[in-house]
């Protein structure tokens, strides 16, 4: 007998997935129903994951569960929210239970981990595709945006740059790099973890932030475009992990820290009337965000400097879709 639409979502995405109590019906009706908190504003965020675009056959579908999600809490964190709720639109070639064993097993995973419930979505036959929005609350005016930085604000990354990168480059053999390094490169790229307790934390405290997608240099002209301010890196500020310098020579590692897509950290500012704030919840915290730069009052201008000399870009700075780039470059 044909495994239908219904058998499929039932079979794989309605059983032992988290339940909130402000979720008054879920999967299995036309529409979601939901309690909203009283006080507080909704921030809805959307990805898409497509193969042969962000992922390819090697992949592990529960890696593609996870990331789909993570990616997708990763922008929520950027603007202060606390996760709630997420929808799935699943396109797939065929029924392949193996793989939707997998990918489900991914999504609820990290939907437990962050208190996240599914509630609902759509399936078709097609292309595979993994869609997800995310549905997160804060509290009335506090969301963190794009277009508040100033001059004069300390610029900070919550993590190091660049594994997604390195782990790309080392499975294309552009470079070879030590096992255990590249597992831990792997898992920074198939398994993001998205810095929801700080993004949470910095609602009243960043000035502006976003989260590194598409590289360090793309999504920063991103926030400074939205503030029209400028901004100065000092790179040998920059965290790097161990994997990435034992790895490659200072100049790659430079590159790939400003340029590859995936790393799903923060980048935020700080006013230094908050500095002292910031830097006692830093303190407490085990979050150890790195201060890379300053913003300045020239609208545009990236100033890539290190150790005080001027520095410059040898290569693209970040992943666009719509332009020629090699294949499972980087997700959005």
């Amino acid at each position: 007998m044909a495994f239908a639409e219904f058998d499929l979502i039932d079979s794989y995405f309605t059983h032992r997935q988290p339940q909130r109590s402000d979720v008054v019906v879920g999967i299995g009706d036309d529409g979601a129903v939901l309690n909203c908190p009283a006080n507080n504003q909704l921030v809805v965020v959307t990805d898409t994951m497509v193969a042969g675009v962000h992922f390819d056959q090697h992949v592990p579908a529960r890696a593609i569960g996870h990331k789909i999600v993570a990616v997708n809490l990763s922008d929520l964190a950027a603007m202060g929210a606390e996760p709630a709720w997420v929808s799935l639109a699943l396109t797939l070639p065929s029924i392949d239970h193996e793989w939707l064993t997998g990918f489900a097993q991914g999504l609820r995973d990290i939907c437990e981990y962050y208190g996240c419930q599914l509630i609902g979505g759509d399936t078709t036959q097609g292309p595979l595709s993994v869609t997800v929005t995310a549905h997160g609350w804060l509290p009335q005016g506090t969301a963190i945006r794009r277009d508040g930085a100033k001059p004069g604000d300390w610029l900070f990354v919550s993590g190091a740059l660049g594994d997604a990168g390195l782990a790309l480059a080392a499975q294309q053999k552009r470079i070879r790099i030590a096992d255990d390094h590249y597992r831990r490169a792997c898992e920074r790229l198939f398994m993001p973890s998205p810095r929801v307790a700080l993004g949470q934390s910095l609602r009243g405290i960043a000035s502006s932030a976003i989260d590194v997608s598409d590289g360090l240099v793309a999504d920063l002209q991103h926030l400074l475009k939205a503030s029209h301010v400028g901004a100065r890196l000092s790179l040998q500020e920059l965290p790097l992990s161990l994997a990435m310098t034992e790895s490659v020579d200072q100049q790659r590692a430079i590159e790939l820290a400003l340029t590859s897509g995936d790393d799903y950290e923060l980048c935020f500012t700080v006013p230094e009337s908050r500095r002292g704030v910031f830097d006692t919840l830093v303190a407490r915290s085990a979050s150890k965000p790195t201060c890379i730069g300053r913003i300045t009052s020239e609208p545009g201008k990236l100033k890539l400097e290190l150790d005080g000399e001027p520095w410059q870009l040898a290569q693209p700075a970040g992943y666009q879709h719509f332009q020629t780039t090699t294949a499972f470059e980087h997700d959005q």
